[in-house]
């Protein structure tokens, strides 16, 4: 497994204890695969990171690489955004960070990131 990067719903389902995404995790880990977390979608998730101890374990694990939206992405946002006539920051973020890690998305909507990036590659929750 390549890795793979988490879009806001994937940190949702991994807050909730959601067990097809614990069991891919643990694999990722299992295999020292990257898991990629955009900070765009872990914004869109987090809400009280005292409460949230699943997910802060999740971003304070050395496997995960939690991906600024600096100067570079964000004008690569930018120009998804543009391109696929959409404006969902995160999700443009989170297809930005996938294709950059050659990774799959862990998503529950797909549509919405199908719609950014009709090639990209999804599990879906």
């Amino acid at each position: 497994m390549p890795g793979v990067t988490m879009d806001a719903g994937a940190l949702i389902a991994v807050d909730r204890g959601d067990r097809r995404v614990l069991v891919l995790l643990a694999r990722a880990r299992e295999t020292g695969a990257v898991v990629t977390v955009p900070a765009t979608a872990l914004a869109q998730a987090i809400r009280r990171p005292e409460r949230q101890a699943r997910l802060a374990r999740l971003i304070r694990q050395p496997g995960t690489d939690v991906i600024s939206l600096d100067r570079v992405d964000a004008t690569s946002t930018g120009r998804l955004l543009a391109a696929s006539g959409t404006s969902d920051i995160a999700d443009a973020h989170v297809v930005i960070c996938a294709r950059r890690a050659s990774q799959p998305v862990v998503t529950s909507d797909p549509g919405d990131l199908r719609a950014l990036d009709p090639a990209i590659s999804i599990i879906t929750i």
